[in-house]
């Protein structure tokens, strides 16, 4: 098969970018999705608050996906569902498998990324003890409960602060479980401050700060938890450990962009987003592929993935249609404070919003952005944290100006 344009992924961002690249004017467009329905991962987010940005109005996750997947099939958009992607190249070959079509190949002109991400699991944290049941990463339990109507358990401790895990701290709860604690390792919370206050606060949910699990207990079953609270470099203070006793126990340690295929297309990642480096159009190190959405770097808020995504389905019909901007290549760099940004460079003179993170919870400071010694945006902001995605709008004037090839983004007093 041929394509102008393949789009990996049938999720928020997959189909944003597509109804995008659409009405820049391109027609001949696929979507591959492996699950069995378009919507991603939103069709198991049933709470409210999404769409604040984007439709300005309160919207469950399905809802959210419903008005893309209307939009998609309104203009007769492509999609294969139920179908596995296993390799793409540099040349911009997609490999994939269905049930239907079997394995085929598609030579795309340009292709977006849009694969989402996924959870850490437990093997990743070396926690000693056993291995009984019990043990969920929070998105696992939150299907079982939302789309499987199966309860995890009765009794729940849950190790991480990230969204996902506040929202199931509630979820459980409305679910009639108890939740006993949400431990957290760093001194902050790593969620959205609304989702503490509707999650925990309101239901009266502990939030232990700079406390981890040390040790699992169980054999067939988890029959509880040892924590401890941390030192300030993270490791347990041994006269702190308590025994909390439950029957579950759910991980939410973070996300991890979902990056296998970008790899196997030896495209270059960021080290500290885990995605592929990109431009402001979201274009990687190959021409003509382009990476959006929690595959680049994992958002706290679908509205942002939305707006991310149209700039790669745009850039990507433009690339088709040969009208792709080219010009000059100033590279982003950061000084530790703030963690990374994306895009990584930018590449032509046009207005750029700057996506960030900080590496922990600042008060009374400036976001600083410098053209060597030259000041060109300095914001003020009372409280960043690192839960919250921060951003920086670059005019197309500010970008004419600049005398060197390099801007830094820094956190001053």
């Amino acid at each position: 098969m041929k394509a102008d344009l393949v789009i990996i992924g049938g999720g928020p961002a997959g189909m944003s970018a597509a109804v995008a690249a659409y009405d820049a004017g391109l027609r001949d467009i696929i979507i591959l999705e492996r699950d069995k329905s378009l919507g991603g991962i939103l069709r198991q987010c049933i709470h409210n608050g999404f769409g604040l940005h984007r439709f300005k109005e309160e919207l469950t996750g399905p809802e959210y996906a419903y008005r893309y997947e209307m939009q998609v099939r309104e203009r007769n958009i492509p999609f294969k569902l139920n179908t596995m992607v296993l390799d793409i190249t540099p040349d911009k070959v997609v490999t994939a498998m269905n049930s239907e079509d079997g394995l085929f190949t598609i030579e795309a002109k340009s292709i977006i990324l849009a694969m989402g991400c996924r959870e850490r699991p437990k093997g990743a944290l070396n926690i000693s003890g056993t291995r009984p049941a019990g043990i969920f990463t929070a998105g696992t339990a939150q299907k079982f409960v939302n789309m499987d109507g199966y309860m995890p358990g009765k009794k729940v401790v849950i190790l991480g602060s990230g969204d996902i895990g506040l929202i199931m701290a509630r979820r459980m709860t409305l679910e009639g479980a108890k939740v006993e604690a949400v431990c957290e390792l760093m001194p902050y919370s790593g969620g959205l401050a609304r989702n503490i206050e509707q999650c925990l606060n309101d239901f009266g949910i502990p939030l232990m700060l700079s406390h981890t699990v040390v040790e699992i207990h169980g054999k067939e079953r988890v029959t509880g938890v040892t924590i401890a609270k941390v030192d300030e470099r993270r490791r347990p203070i041994p006269e702190t450990r308590q025994y909390i006793e439950c029957d579950t126990l759910l991980l939410s340690v973070g996300l991890l962009p979902e990056n296998e295929l970008t790899k196997s297309a030896d495209i270059a990642l960021d080290r500290i987003t885990g995605g592929a480096v990109v431009d402001q159009n979201r274009q990687t190190e190959i021409e003509g592929v382009y990476a959006c959405g929690n595959v680049l770097h994992v958002h706290d808020l679908v509205d942002y993935v939305s707006e991310e995504s149209e700039i790669a389905g745009k850039a990507a019909a433009a690339y088709v249609m040969g009208s792709a901007p080219a010009g000059r290549s100033i590279s982003l760099v950061t000084d530790g404070k703030v963690r990374y940004t994306v895009p990584q460079r930018i590449t032509a003179d046009e207005n750029v919003t700057v996506y960030f993170r900080v590496a922990d919870v600042y008060r009374d400071i400036r976001i600083v952005v410098r053209d060597g010694e030259n000041v060109i945006v300095n914001k003020k902001k009372q409280k960043v944290a690192p839960g919250e995605m921060e951003t920086v709008t670059l005019t197309k004037e500010m970008i004419e100006k600049l005398e060197g090839n390099v801007l830094s983004f820094s956190i001053e007093a």
